[in-house]
């Protein structure tokens, strides 16, 4: 292939990727049920809650997200809205909870307290409080990311002023407890496990600040949103509150904001692979018909040839054979041979067509329509023809 005219041609797709970058916030329903509690009506208010889910709401509403907000919720409310978000997210592509109020743990299970909470007892939070992992199941059931985003780790005067039913069983922690979450959701912590969040002097809370600064940056993958959030958040506290994360996505990068642009610096830190991947090794190279279902078909690139242009088509058959040929402008030599794809990386070796030796290699992405991938020649998004 030419490379002075591959690379060149990533301008042109450039247009493309945009496109590309919309439709990864439209393709795909999006639900968030948005708590900010302040107005508590047991013990002294909290000024930020309201303010912060408000914004927060927002900014996920400009991100695609169908949004509940509640502000000062009682339990019935909140029981409520989940309960309806849980049937929103069936089937869902992302589902998104923020609480911004008082959280605590009660011999490890963790709470989300309403406005109308009295909490004399420790075991009144079964009917009072809304569980953590109940809220965890309720956004389970999505396609692609189920996210829960608490800023409720503050200093909880709850906990001091409630009676314990056995002092040696009872035990109320400072802040949120260590969490599990299982399947493709992740939870954001305002402050990591045992420790306790800042409500803040502003508008916003530290953790929510960083928070709005970072969601709608486009081309940003999810876990670095809250790597970023974590770093501002411990500048601006000196090193007082850490934001944590719990959970164990797989490899597929999720975007809240948009695809970055190809050959951009973001693309490479979002999705933790080099933009110009060598050429694997013999020793490397996967049986021929190792190839991800999800590529087996025809994609196709515009690239830029002089003053006109050639349209690349790249067949890949289910056998783990390919063919490639270019129409119009200065077309490129057709070449077939053997290709390899799973699991993210992509080997390919030219039989016919192309020196015998050449062979290429890097990392691919699928989305829907759109395969976004990299080899020796740069980053290319390639779109799934329709013939």
């Amino acid at each position: 292939m030419d490379r002075r005219g591959f690379i060149s041609g990533l301008a042109v797709t450039a247009a493309l990727a945009g496109v590309t970058s919309a439709s990864a916030v439209a393709d795909g329903r999006r639900v968030a049920l948005v708590i900010g509690n302040g107005a508590y009506r047991s013990v002294p208010a909290l000024p930020n809650p309201p303010n912060d889910a408000g914004d927060v709401a927002a900014a996920l509403q400009r991100l695609g997200f169908e949004v509940t907000l509640l502000a000062n919720a009682s339990f019935d409310e909140m029981r409520r809205g989940l309960i309806a978000l849980g049937r929103d997210a069936a089937g869902a592509d992302m589902a998104t909870v923020y609480f911004a109020g008082h959280g605590m743990e009660i011999n490890g299970e963790n709470w989300l307290i309403p406005v109308d909470a009295e909490l004399k007892r420790d075991t009144d939070a079964a009917n009072e409080a809304v569980s953590l992992q109940s809220v965890m199941m309720q956004v389970s059931s999505t396609l692609s990311l189920g996210l829960v985003i608490l800023d409720a780790c503050r200093n909880n005067p709850f906990a001091a002023k409630m009676n314990r039913s056995l002092a040696v069983r009872a035990v109320v922690g400072g802040g949120l407890g260590r969490i599990e979450p299982v399947g493709n959701v992740l939870v954001a912590y305002a402050a990591r496990d045992g420790t306790t969040a800042l409500d803040g002097n502003g508008r916003n809370s530290p953790f929510t600040a960083g928070l709005l600064r970072n969601i709608e940056t486009p081309g940003v993958e999810v876990t670095f949103v809250f790597r970023n959030v974590r770093d501002e958040v411990m500048e601006a506290t000196r090193n007082e509150q850490q934001p944590f994360v719990y959970g164990s996505l797989s490899r597929k990068a999720i975007y809240l904001a948009g695809l970055p642009p190809p050959g951009s610096a973001s693309m490479t830190e979002a999705n933790a692979v080099p933009v110009v991947a060598a050429p694997a090794s013999p020793a490397m190279v996967m049986p021929a018909t190792a190839i991800d279902p999800a590529l087996v078909g025809t994609w196709e690139i515009m690239v830029p040839s002089g003053r006109s242009q050639s349209r690349w088509i790249w067949q890949m058959m289910g056998d783990g054979t390919y063919k490639f040929h270019a129409e119009g402008g200065r077309a490129t030599a057709p070449h077939e041979g053997t290709i390899t794809a799973a699991n993210g990386r992509w080997t390919l070796h030219a039989l016919k067509g192309l020196s015998k030796d050449y062979s290429d290699g890097g990392s691919y992405e699928i989305h829907d329509t759109i395969a976004v991938i990299t080899g020796k020649l740069g980053t290319g998004y390639w779109k799934r023809s329709v013939e």
